[in-house]
Formats: structure tokens, C-alpha cells, sequence
């Protein structure tokens, strides 16, 4: 009886110190996301929150948090926290405790003490270093929570009596002068303090040990992952909410609302420039200006139209040179070639190309590509371009894929008597393709919103109406003399998305009499830029999904 009557009093300690140490962590993620909001300005520090300045409230949760992380420190060395500690927190959590207690003494040092240069190092590194022995030589119960625990609550201290909404700190450098200010302040002293509280708490929570290192690291981890999506569901918000009213200007549904089309079918036939064909007119049901529309003075509404078929055409043509030539590259390099110095320097070279500036790209394409079309930008030009760019990437990819195919499947294959060739096309090819999908995805991420390459190679006028936008597949012929077929489209400059959204922005390029604030053109051309990025994202995505589909059903 007195056992079980232990063991419950243990389980019921143990559930106690597991909710402190959970609502620890939990309001570590809490004053994270709030740093984050405040660091955007999405709220101000001088908004309340029920009836409490953000501010207050920002300090008063890292002053609560500290106290709670050194509370279950002080619980686990004493027996009423249920804990498995080491004799020490080790090395690396000792360096982490001086460097920020260091930068602690340093400001100290020279803001509170008035103490000159070598005065505030001297204070910095004695405190540092105390702080770092005390982290090491310490049981790691201790050693993990007090010195973290402490400086979350000193933050959150200093936030409520020191720094309030106007605060200012002019930093005093001569050459230029700079200051620092609550709103970036604050926010980024909650950011480091949640962090190091959060992980002390993670680490208290999983009873020290082995289990709460890993409990730490995932907390560390879990917030850097919802850092870079909450950035990016920011900015893809922000823009959406810039762009969102300029992309519907004008927009209406009906019959007879949109601009007339024509389709002309040619009978293509060899060696003659022209043949008769049909002639198709027609009236779009959809009436979408800034979609539809050029750039023009006579228009309403000013659109992107001749730049969303540049940029297409630009991504398209990238896409059809570089993978069938990475592909081929990398089959022959990962199922032909031998292992040795050539099959290194390729894979130098090709991870040597894929790091290259973009600018250095769009330098050779001017250099060597520009000459040799009549010495005139083209997207022919800016086509080969991007096309080079991606093609490392395709290699790496593609080769990482292949490697990762198992040599079980070709055995199994060459035991059937099946040839290597029919082996890679039939077997290895396949089960690599979702790979090889996901490099092109990436890889399209990258061209589709390039600048340099294009300025320099493809960019003509950016203010183009909407009956100049280019028309590569109505220009295609047939002529009696070599190269057989022409295509007078591909040696056009032309615009896309990057560029004129770059002439937007530098320029003011494309506002016209009936747009008053340019502002709004600017961000609803970076949104159609986002959709049609994300839009070949869908697009590989949805190819990769189905590959994969059909290899589990195979």
C-alpha cells in the first residue's frame, strides 16, 4: 500500500512539473509568433491586448518564462521534478551560455558602468566565461535552465522598465550615424529570448538527458520551419493584398465583353513561304484588362499581357533544351561513364555552374549569344540562356535520382536477358522521373523570376499594347533554304514579368493617364509574376504526383 501510494504521489509531481515545463514551451511559441508579428508590422508594441500595451505584454511573458525555466531546473536538481540529468549540460550549451551572457556583461559594461572600449571587454568576457563554467561544471539539470532561465527573464525585465515604444539607442559611429528602436529592438530581443527559454523548457519537459536534448533540438527546428513558412505566407500575403484590387480592375463576364481573337490554321507545306488556310474570329466571353491588356496610352487599364507570354515562352523553351540535354548528360555520366577524374570534374563543374551569379549568365549571353542572332536581343537569346542555367541543376538532380535507384532493379533487369539501354529507358528512367520532376520545379523557381539574363539578352521596349505579344507558334514556316523552317518571333526582343516589374519599379515604366498610382501597378504585376511562378510549380507538382502514383501501382 505505502508503494502504490508512493507511486502516485510520484505520478502526480511528475504530471505537475510536465504541464509547467508544457505551458513553458507553449508560451515560448507564443511570444515567438508575436516577435514575428510585431518584427512585420502587423501589430505596433503600442497596441493593447486585453487592455495591455503589446510592449508590457512582450516583457511580462519572457519575464514569466525565465522564472518558469529556472523553476524546474531548481524542482529536478531537488528531487520534486522527476529528471534524468547528466553531470553536465557539456560543451556546446556551455559556449552558447557565455556568448549570450557575454554580450549581456558587454552591454552592461558600456551602458550601465560607462566603461570604455577595453573595460566593457574585460566585463564581457568575465561574465561570459562565469556563465559558460557555471553551464559545464554544473549537474545539467541546473546547468541547462538557470543561466537559460536568467537571461530570458533579465530580457523580459529590461523590456518592462527600460525600453518603452519610443525608445531610441543612437549607436555612435562616426563614419555613419545609425540608431536602433523599439520596434526592431524589442521584437528581436523576444525572438532570442523565447528561443533560448523555449529550448531550456523543451529540455526540462523531456526529464533532461538523452530524450530532452532531442526535445530541445525538435523545438529549435519546429520554430526555424514555422519561421521561413510564416515569412513566406507573409510576403505572398502582402502581395496579394497590394496587387489583389489593381488585378480585377476593370474585370467583367459576359458574352460579347472581350476583345475579338483570331485564329489563323495554315497548311504548312515544304519549301513554300505561304499557304492558304482557315481563318477563325471570335469574341472572349471573359473581359480581364490587366490580364488581357498591353501597355498603351489609349487603354482604360494597363495590363501585362505581352509580358506573361514573354515569360512563359522565356520558362517553356528553358525547359525543352536544358532537360533532354541534363537528362542525357547525366544517364550517360551515371550508367556509361566510369567512376574516375572525368565524372569528378563534371560533377565540380556542373555544382560550379548551378552556384554561378545569374549575371554572369546573362554576361555570356550577350557576349556570345547576341553577336550571332543579327547582333539584337531576342528571346531566342535569353530562350539558350535560362536554358544553360537550368541545365545544371537538371544534372545534379537527374544523377542524385539515378544513384538512388536501387541495383537491385537493374540486375533483376539484366538477369531477364534485357539489354542496358532498355534497362534504363524501361526501368531506371522511371522510377527516377519524380526526382528528376522535383529538380526542374526548383529550377523553374529559379529562371522564371531572373532579371540579369533577360536584360542583357532578350528585353526590348517594356510598354508593348497587347496585339505585340509574341506569337511563336503562328510564326513558324516553312522556307527552300536551309535551316527549312523559320520562325521570325524567336529573333524578336520582346518583355516579360521580371523585367517589367524591374522598369516598374526603377523607372516608373508603364503608368499612363489612366493610372494614378503606379504603386498598385507595380504590386499587381509582382503578383501575376507570383501566380505564374507558382502556376509551374502546380504544374511540376502535379506531373511528380502522378509519376509517383503510377510507380506504387506499378
Amino acid at each position: 500500500m505505502a508503494s502504490a501510494t508512493e507511486r502516485s504521489l510520484v505520478r502526480g509531481e511528475s504530471s505537475g512539473g510536465d504541464l509547467t515545463a508544457a505551458g513553458a514551451v507553449g508560451l515560448a511559441g507564443v511570444m515567438f509568433a508575436l516577435a514575428m508579428v510585431v518584427l512585420f508590422q502587423q501589430l505596433s508594441l503600442t497596441d493593447t491586448v486585453a487592455g495591455v500595451r503589446l510592449i508590457g505584454l512582450l516583457g511580462a511573458g519572457l519575464l514569466a518564462l525565465g522564472l518558469a525555466v529556472v523553476g524546474l531546473g531548481v524542482a529536478a536538481r531537488y528531487g520534486v521534478l522527476s529528471a534524468t540529468p547528466r553531470s553536465s549540460a557539456g560543451l556546446l550549451s556551455g559556449a552558447v551560455s557565455g556568448l549570450l551572457w557575454a554580450v549581456v556583461g558587454g552591454l552592461a559594461g558600456a551602458r550601465v558602468l560607462g566603461l570604455g572600449t577595453v573595460g566593457w571587454l574585460l566585463c564581457a568576457a568575465v561574465v561570459g566565461a562565469g556563465a559558460a563554467g557555471f553551464t559545464v561544471l554544473t549537474r545539467e539539470d541546473v546547468g541547462t535552465t538557470v543561466p537559460a532561465g536568467l537571461f530570458t527573464a533579465l530580457v523580459g525585465l529590461v523590456v518592462l522598465v527600460t525600453i518603452g515604444p519610443s525608445w531610441e539607442w543612437a549607436l555612435g559611429w562616426e563614419q555613419q550615424p545609425a540608431s536602433l528602436t523599439a520596434p526592431i529592438t524589442v521584437p528581436a530581443v523576444t525572438l532570442a529570448g523565447s528561443l533560448v527559454g523555449g529550448w531550456a523548457a523543451a529540455v526540462a519537459y523531456g526529464g533532461f538527458g538523452a530524450r530532452g536534448r532531442h526535445l530541445g533540438a525538435y523545438l529549435l527546428v519546429y520554430l526555424n520551419a514555422g519561421t521561413i513558412v510564416g515569412v513566406l505566407l507573409v510576403l505572398i500575403g502582402f502581395t496579394v493584398f497590394k496587387g489583389l484590387p489593381g488585378l480585377f480592375r476593370g474585370f467583367e463576364v459576359g458574352l460579347g465583353v472581350g476583345r475579338q481573337v483570331t485564329v489563323e490554321h495554315y497548311l504548312f507545306l515544304p519549301f513554300v513561304d505561304f499557304a492558304p488556310g482557315i481563318s477563325l474570329a471570335f469574341d472572349l466571353p471573359v473581359k480581364w484588362p490587366f490580364v488581357m491588356a498591353g501597355v498603351s496610352l489609349t487603354n482604360d487599364v494597363n495590363g501585362v499581357w505581352p509580358a506573361i507570354v514573354g515569360t512563359v515562352w522565356l520558362v517553356v523553351g528553358a525547359v525543352l533544351l536544358a532537360v533532354p540535354l541534363g537528362v542525357g548528360a547525366a544517364v550517360f555520366l551515371t550508367e556509361y561513364a566510369e567512376r574516375g577524374r572525368f565524372t569528378q570534374l563534371v560533377e565540380v563543374a556542373t555544382n560550379g555552374l548551378w552556384s554561378t551569379p545569374s549575371i554572369v549568365f546573362g554576361l555570356f549571353g550577350a557576349a556570345f549569344l547576341v553577336p550571332r542572332f543579327a547582333n539584337q536581343k531576342s528571346i531566342l537569346a535569353g530562350t539558350i540562356t535560362l536554358g544553360f542555367m537550368l541545365l545544371p541543376l537538371v544534372v545534379i538532380t537527374t544523377r542524385e535520382s539515378l544513384l538512388a535507384v536501387p541495383d537491385e532493379y537493374r540486375d533483376a533487369s539484366a538477369a531477364l536477358g534485357v539489354s542496358k539501354w532498355q534497362t534504363i529507358r524501361s526501368v531506371v528512367l522511371p522510377a527516377a522521373i519524380p526526382g528528376v520532376t522535383t529538380g526542374v520545379i526548383l529550377g523553374v523557381g529559379r529562371i522564371a523570376g531572373e532579371t540579369a539574363p533577360i536584360l542583357l539578352t532578350m528585353t526590348g521596349a517594356v510598354a508593348l499594347p497587347a496585339n505585340q505579344a509574341l506569337n511563336v507558334l503562328g510564326s513558324f514556316r516553312f522556307t527552300a533554304a536551309p535551316p527549312f523552317v523559320a520562325n521570325e518571333a524567336l529573333l524578336q526582343a520582346t518583355t516579360a514579368l521580371p523585367y517589367q516589374l524591374y522598369a516598374l519599379i526603377t523607372a516608373g515604366v508603364g503608368q499612363s493617364s489612366n493610372i494614378s498610382d503606379i504603386d498598385q501597378f507595380r504590386w499587381t504585376t509582382a503578383l501575376v509574376l507570383l501566380i505564374v511562378v507558382l502556376s509551374f510549380y502546380a504544374i511540376g507538382i502535379a506531373t511528380r504526383h502522378y509519376f509517383r502514383q503510377k510507380l506504387t501501382h506499378e
